[in-house]
C-alpha cells in the first residue's frame, strides 16, 4: 500500500548569512504492506510529520519516489487523496457547522451521493458510538467525541488506507482506550491498512502490527515491536538490599551475570540476558552469601529502551530536547 525509496525533503531557513539548509527526511526507504497497522514513532523533529504530509500529498518529495495505494505521490496527487483517509493532529472539522452535515459535505466531495453519505455517515457514528450527535456541532463535543468524529471524515468514502496522525493527542485514558478499539477494528473489520504517527510507546506497542522508527530524518529500525525489544540486550533485574554492608556483595553476585552494573545507594541494576533463567540462580546465591533482599524485580525491555539502544536518547528525553530547528521547520509546514 505504501512505497517509498530515497524519498528527501529539504528546506531552507533563514536568509542571506544565516541561510541554511535542513535534511528533514534524509533518504529514507519505506513500505507498509496491506492490511497492516505500522506505528511510526520518534521524536519531535525527526522527520516524522513531514514523512507523513508527503506520503498523503501536503507537501512534494525534493527528491525520491512514493507511491501510495498504488499512485504516485508526485505526478497523482489527485489518485492518492481519492483512494486515502486522512486524520490530521489537530483535527478537519468545522466546530461552527453540525457533525452530520460536516461528514455528509465531505463524502460529497469524494464523489457520494447526499443519500450514500448520509446513511454511510450515520453507520460510522453508530459504529464510533457517536449516537445522537448528527445535530451536534464539534464546539459542543468532547475531545474524544471530535477525535472519533475526525476518524469518521476519514472514513466516510471507504478508503483501503488510512493516515492517523497522532488520533489520542489529548485525549483522557478512558476516550485513548475507546479510541484505541477502534482502530483496531478499522483494519479487523473494515480491512484498512493504517498508518499511525504516535508519541505514545504504549500505544504503538499495543496497536502496532509494525513498528518503524525514524531519527535525525533517518529510518532507524522497522520491526515488530517483540522484534525489537528481543534485540535489547537482555531484561532489566533491579534489586534492592537490607544494608549498606550487603552492597557489595550484591553488586558482585550481579555482576556475575550481568555485564553493566549500577548503583544507587542500596538499590541494584543491571540488564540480564535471559533473566527468567538467570534470577531464580542468582537468588541462591545471595541468600547463600547472607545477603537480605528487600525487594527484586524483573522487567522485560521496553520500546523506550529500544530507542535508547538505537539513538542513545530516551524517546521521552528526546522529545524535550529536539532540534528547535527542525521543530519550527516541520511545524511550519502543517
Amino acid at each position: 500500500m505504501i512505497e517509498a525509496r530515497g524519498l528527501v525533503q529539504t528546506f531552507h531557513t533563514g536568509q542571506g548569512k544565516n541561510k541554511k539548509e535542513v535534511h528533514a527526511v534524509n533518504g529514507i526507504d519505506l513500505d507498509v504492506a496491506e492490511g497492516e497497522v505500522v506505528g511510526f514513532l520518534g521524536p519531535n523533529g525527526a522527520g516524522k510529520t513531514t514523512t507523513l504530509r508527503m506520503l498523503v500529498t501536503l507537501l512534494k518529495p525534493t527528491a525520491g519516489t512514493a507511491r501510495v495505494a498504488g499512485y504516485d505521490v508526485a505526478t497523482e496527487p489527485v489518485q492518492v487523496r481519492r483512494s486515502i483517509g486522512y486524520c490530521s493532529q489537530v483535527g478537519s472539522t468545522f466546530s461552527g457547522a453540525y457533525a452530520g452535515d460536516e461528514v455528509t459535505d465531505h463524502g460529497m466531495l469524494y464523489g457520494m451521493s447526499r443519500k450514500n453519505a448520509v446513511a454511510k455517515g450515520q453507520e460510522l457514528f453508530e459504529k464510533f458510538q457517536l449516537d445522537g450527535l448528527w445535530r451536534r456541532k464539534p464546539a459542543n463535543m468532547s475531545g474524544g467525541q471530535k477525535r472519533r468524529l475526525d476518524i469518521v471524515m476519514g472514513l466516510i468514502h471507504s478508503p483501503s488506507l488510512v493516515f492517523l496522525d497522532e488520533p489520542t493527542t489529548g485525549l483522557d485514558p478512558q476516550a485513548r482506550a475507546n479510541l484505541w478499539e477502534h482502530i483496531t477494528g478499522l483494519r479487523d473489520n473494515e480491512g484498512a491498512t493504517v498508518f499511525l504517527t504516535t508519541h505514545y510507546l504504549d500505544e504503538a506497542d499495543t496497536l502496532s502490527d509494525r513498528i518503524v522508527i525514524i531519527d535525525r530524518g533517518e529510518i532507524v529500525a522497522s520491526d515488530t515491536a517483540d522484534n525489537l525489544k528481543a534485540n535489547v540486550s537482555g531484561d532489566l533485574v533491579a534489586l534492592e538490599v537490607g544494608s549498606e554492608e550487603q552492597v557489595v556483595t550484591a553488586r558482585d553476585k550481579l555482576a556475575s551475570i550481568s555485564d553493566d552494573v549500577e548503583v544507587d545507594g542500596l538499590a541494584l541494576r543491571g540488564r540480564v540476558a535471559r533473566a527468567g533463567k538467570a534470577v531464580p540462580g542468582l537468588l541462591r546465591d545471595l541468600e547463600a552469601s547472607g545477603v537480605g533482599l528487600e525487594s527484586i524485580e524483573v522487567m522485560r525491555p521496553t520500546l523506550d529502551d529500544v530507542f535508547l539502544t538505537l539513538t542513545g536518547r530516551s524517546l521521552r528525553d528526546a522529545d524535550e530536547t529536539a532540534n528547535p530547528a527542525d521543530e519550527t521547520v516541520e511545524g511550519d509546514q502543517r
